[in-house]
């Protein structure tokens, strides 16, 4: 939280800078054309202004909007769900870049274990990858034995994963590690 906090001080600080930039800007275009004769002075002032508009025009454009940013953090937490729908268990996994969905043993250590999970005989000691790039999550089979799947929200299909191939994957999907279903919150 206290890395949001100071991004979003910063963010106001920037603001207030920009902005009395421009009323500083404003308040010299008033008196270079309202109170001066300089023709040099004039053309002077224009093209900074110019040259400041063009560059703010820059910055906005080049830089993620902060709904692009919250819009980042939709999947907050990874749920396995029963036969019936309900939750099991949960994983928070907001802030993390990549998770390995698969089974703990003594050689083996993933980030999302599988182990108790009711049909964890069907799970690979390392099944599948959740990786989150550029704000999106996706997902990847390893090479698992009995793959992976995704269903989207509206959807009755499951389709299968190829294997070491990446597949997009947003909140409200349900990933299949074999028949082990996984809530994308």
């Amino acid at each position: 939280m206290a890395k949001k906090s100071k991004a979003y001080q910063k963010s106001v600080r920037v603001k207030l800078i920009e902005l009395l930039i421009a009323i500083l800007l404003f308040g010299e275009l008033i008196y270079v054309f309202g109170y001066t004769d300089s023709n040099a002075l004039k053309i002077f002032t224009g093209i900074a202004f110019g040259l400041f508009l063009f560059g703010m025009f820059i910055v906005t454009v080049g830089s993620p909007d902060e709904k692009e940013d919250r819009k980042e953090t939709g999947i907050s937490k990874l749920v396995l769900l029963d036969e019936d729908g309900e939750s099991v268990k949960e994983w928070f996994i907001q802030g993390a870049t990549s998770l390995l969905i698969g089974k703990n043993t003594n050689q083996n250590e993933v980030d999302i274990d599988l182990s108790d999970a009711e049909y964890a005989a069907l799970i690979s000691k390392q099944h599948a990858v959740l990786n989150h790039a550029s704000g999106n999550w996706f997902i990847e089979d390893v090479h698992s034995r009995n793959g992976t799947g995704i269903k989207q929200p509206n959807s009755r299909d499951k389709n299968k994963l190829e294997i070491e191939q990446p597949h997009k994957v947003k909140a409200g999907d349900i990933i299949y590690i074999a028949n082990t279903r996984l809530l994308l919150k």
